[in-house]
This record gives C-alpha cells, structure tokens and sequence, in this order.
C-alpha cells in the first residue's frame, strides 16, 4: 500500500473534472499551423495551470524555414512554448514535458469528441496529448497538496510544434534539460499501458529536383524532366529499405509540374527517415548525400534539405533504473507498468540527447492517434496521475535517487 493515501483518494475525486478538461481542449483545433488555435490552447492551459504554485511565461521560438511550392525555402514561424515553473531551490528536480498542438490541420472534418462507449472518448488530441497534459496536470496538483511538495521544484514546458519534430522548441527543451534530475513526458501509452524504451531517430528531409521546361510536342527533346529525374532518385533512396536493421525511408509527399503538355522544370518531395542509432543515422546521411550527386547529372539539379529533428533514443542504466522505480510504485496500485521499443519518436527523445533519463508515455493509455479514430481511454486518466504523482511524491520525500546529474 502507498504511503499516500491521502493524494491518491483525491485524484480519484478528480475524474469527472478531467473528462470535461479533455471534451472542451479536443473542441478546439491546434493544429501545429494553426497559430491562432495553439493560442487559444496555450490560454486554456494556462489558467488551468494557474491553480498550481508556479511562474507562468510564453516562450518565443525562433522562425525556422521549409520549401515552399515553388521550390524556394521560405521562413515558417512556430507556435510558442509554455512555461510553469516552481523553483524555490530545493535539491531535487523534475523537468515535465508535453505539447499542445495536433496533427489535425485547421480545416479538418475531426473537430468534435464524442464516447463511443462508456470508457472510449473519442477526438482530436484526447490522447495525443491533451489528455496527457491533464494527467500531469492533476498529478502535480496532487504533489502541490502534499506536505513533502517543498522537497521538490519541477519545470513544465508545453511546446507547439512537437507533432513536426519540434524544430522551433528543441533548442529550448535541451537547454533546460540540463537543469533536471530526470524528465516525465506525457504522450499516450498503449491501449494496454504499455510504454515505451527505445526509441528511433526520425528525420524530415525534402528534395527539390530542378530541370528544363519545354513543349512536350515540338520540343520534347528540348526538355529535362524534373519528375522522370525525381522518380529515378525516389527508387533508389527507397531501395535503402532494409539495407540496415530497422531503418526505414519514407517518401511521403509529392508535387510538381503543370499541364501535360509541358515538361516539368519542377519536382519536390518530402520524406521521412527512422534509424535506431546514431550509427544508422550517419550511415543513411552519407548515402542520401550520394544519390544527391549521382542524380544530379544530365541537366537536373537536385537539392536536399532537411536534417535529423530527433536522435534515438536508447535506454542507459539510469533510465532503466527510472522504469524499473515507476513499476515498483505501479505495484502499490495495482497498475503494470512494463516497456518495450519503438518506431515512434517525441521530445523524449530530445531529452534523452540532452543527457536526461525520462519516461515519456506517461499520458493516458489509447490508440489510433494520429487518425480521425483517435481514442483515449476513460478509467485511464486518474489511473495515470496516480502513476505519474507517485513517482513525484516519493521523489520529492527523497524516497529515491538517480545518482549524480
């Protein structure tokens, strides 16, 4: 039996309260180029996260770029990060981390939640990960209510750009990872609770083929077809496919041309990569660069932009040591706590290049993200802040150590 009871029957108290959170966040669209959304969602939170003991800033992220249509990088602006922070100079810290935009752009059909049975809400972001933040929200309200809360300063940072590889905020998120003992993110565990240990390394590259236009009657052998050269270079990026264990490339995203009785002078694609180690990512950085060559010849001009946005992430002896402790308190409430690897990538793995051991599907269990199925799973949410307030109280009553930072 947990030595905190008293915490315990207090979130039990705070279901209903957590469902309403999450029906009225999921109402409200943050895709992650939905700027204005992401402000109405940045608002919402922050009130919410007035009834902790915490500063509250917004975060400017620098401007990044992306290749526009016409195959010219422009300057794209990312949403802000939200900051709540207790620091009163206690020995022990915990960085908390989430996000709070979707992958639901802002003229999406999926706008509304809805139960599906008595335990299945369905929406945008219940899961992935409004009903994260909630779970770590009422986790620390019931850290906040303890009287071994003085033991403990924690930070939370809420980005608005994670679901595209958080290239605006990572550069804040890895800098204040320095200043933490570990890290708990809160994106959704399996429907089974299951959560996730190693992760892949992802990376978001786009190639901009360049060749010449020309009548495709009278001058067809006049012309340098970008989408012919782009095709030849999708082939044999794609053939990369299994050349490593668990790599993967995956070309997502294609434009280019006009009429068809023009040669096309212009051809783009975006794809994506996932490498398990950092010896993976070299290996596929150094053969994307040679098709890059290879390819660029006859006439077309191919250029490659794009970088990794997030290293893997490999379980070290201290991170396993923090699964190992949460299972422990898991025990005391009758919750499994178990892990396996992944495919999947978020800002724990950010952390975990930082230096900072974390688990980071502490969120509520569900499934289908990313689709219009999307579903979080109802008994979950007070099942997950008592996991996540656990870890936290026992922390905060030096009732563990991770070691030096």
């Amino acid at each position: 039996m947990s030595k905190f009871q008293t915490e315990l029957a207090w979130i039990d108290g705070q279901k209903d309260r957590m469902i309403d959170m999450v029906g009225a966040w999921s109402k409200v669209n943050s895709g992650s180029h939905n700027l204005d959304g992401i402000g109405e969602m940045g608002a919402a939170v922050s009130a919410a996260f007035s009834s902790l003991p915490v500063k509250t800033e917004v975060v400017e992220t620098l401007a990044g770029q992306r290749v526009g249509r016409d195959g010219e990088v422009e300057p794209h602006p990312y949403g802000n990060v939200y900051r709540f922070s207790k620091n009163t100079n206690a020995n022990r810290k915990v960085l908390l981390t989430g996000h709070l935009d979707t992958v639901f752009p802002k003229d999406s059909d999926f706008q509304t939640p809805e139960f599906l049975d008595d335990n299945t809400l369905n929406g945008p972001g219940v899961a992935d990960m409004k009903g994260g933040i909630i779970v770590m929200l009422v986790a620390l309200e019931a850290l906040s209510r303890s009287k071994v809360a003085e033991g403990l300063d924690f930070e939370v940072l809420l980005n608005s750009d994670e679901e595209i590889g958080s290239i605006g905020s990572s550069p804040i998120l890895m800098e204040r990872a320095k200043d933490f003992d570990f890290g708990m993110t809160f994106e959704p565990a399996l429907p089974d609770g299951t959560l996730a240990g190693d992760r892949k390394g992802s990376g978001n590259f786009t190639v901009v083929v360049r060749g010449k236009s020309a009548h495709a009657g009278r001058e067809f052998e006049k012309g340098i077809n970008a989408i012919h050269g782009l095709s030849r270079f999708i082939i044999d990026l794609y053939a990369l496919n299994g050349q490593e264990p668990g790599l993967t490339v995956n070309p997502a995203k294609l434009e280019g041309g006009m009429a068809p009785n023009i040669v096309p002078d212009l051809a783009i694609m975006t794809f994506n990569v996932r490498v398990a180690d950092r010896e993976q990512q070299t290996w596929f950085e150094e053969r994307f660069q040679k098709l890059v060559r290879k390819h660029s010849a006859g006439g077309l001009m191919i250029e490659p932009h794009g970088h990794f946005t997030r290293p893997a992430k490999v379980l070290g002896e201290k991170n396993t040591r923090l699964f190992e402790i949460l299972k422990g308190y898991g025990a005391e409430i009758g919750v499994e706590v178990a892990w396996k690897p992944t495919g999947g990538c978020c800002d724990g793995n950010n952390l975990a290049a930082a230096g900072l051991a974390n688990i980071d599907t502490l969120g509520v269990r569900g499934g289908k993200i990313h689709t219009v199925d999307e579903f979080a799973l109802v008994d979950s949410f007070t099942e997950r802040a008592k996991l996540s307030a656990l870890l936290l109280l026992n922390y905060a009553a030096g009732n563990f150590s991770l070691g030096e930072r």
